[in-house]
């Protein structure tokens, strides 16, 4: 059997605003949908994935645009890099969310003219509220991607990948299995949240109104509510290969090489 999925958007969503049900507000477009087309209605084993935009519109995480730089400083937990230009500093930080993106993610696009938003506090609590409540609404097993668009450190534009996630196997973990050859892989982990929400976003974008989509054909990933959030498929720690930015590694080699030659002229007098 030839393997296939489906993509597509759901329409009729109104302009969010902070403390609109979303559960509501999706499964009524939804219906709306299946109106005119039955193949529409959400189906055990279909995925929606829904723009973090709405997600933190609906809890009021909209700032004035004045205050966006304090939001920024308030939403890092480091600066990764940055670069001076005629506008003022461009940097890439690590937000309490444990992203690394540009500006800690709060954008000004999509939003009300002198308004910033900022990322959904918990966006894998948000996924699981979601999930939850559209579960029990419609009587079926589906999951929840939570998306924001990414730039990517050694490629041009950007993505979307997966902030938040409920009921959803993350990944396809290969280690151990061997490829089409017979030989044995050792490193290769498919990240399928953000497979998927790269994919959902051809029918969403930034530009079409439609802030969530549908999935259906992946239902072997679709898992319990017990099932990890987003935030486990973050490098720490040691797994981190890029885990300092460029003003932290100069610092610390200038420390470094501060104490071998502090170091050096101690042994020397000695």
């Amino acid at each position: 059997m030839t393997a296939r999925f489906s993509v597509w958007g759901i329409t009729g969503i109104p302009e969010v605003a902070a403390g609109d049900d979303l559960v509501a507000l999706i499964a009524d477009a939804v219906a709306g949908q299946a109106e005119t087309d039955p193949d529409l209605a959400l189906q055990t084993g279909d995925i929606l994935v829904v723009t973090s935009k709405i997600v933190s519109k609906s809890e009021g995480m909209q700032v004035p645009a004045a205050e966006r730089e304090r939001a920024i400083a308030e939403d890092t937990v480091r600066v990764v890099a940055e670069r001076v230009h005629p506008g003022g500093t461009f940097r890439i930080v690590e937000t309490r969310q444990g992203l690394v993106m540009a500006a800690a993610g709060i954008d000004m696009s999509n939003v009300p003219e002198g308004t910033a938003l900022r990322l959904p506090l918990d966006p894998d609590a948000s996924a699981l509220g979601l999930c939850a409540g559209l579960r029990q609404r419609l009587g079926i097993d589906i999951a929840i991607i939570i998306t924001d668009t990414i730039g990517r450190a050694w490629r041009v534009g950007q993505t979307d990948m997966a902030i938040g996630a409920a009921g959803l196997q993350l990944t396809d973990d290969l280690r151990g299995a061997v490829d089409a050859n017979g030989r044995p892989l050792h490193v290769t982990q498919a990240v399928i949240a953000d497979e998927i929400a790269g994919a959902a976003d051809l029918v969403k974008g930034k530009t079409s109104n439609i802030p969530v989509a549908v999935v259906r054909g992946l239902g072997r990933y679709v898992q319990g509510l017990d099932a990890p959030g987003a935030r486990t498929l973050t490098r720490t720690g040691d797994d981190d290969m890029f885990r300092f930015g460029s003003a932290e590694a100069y610092r610390l080699g200038y420390q470094a090489a501060l104490a071998e030659l502090k170091a050096a002229s101690k042994q020397r007098q000695d």
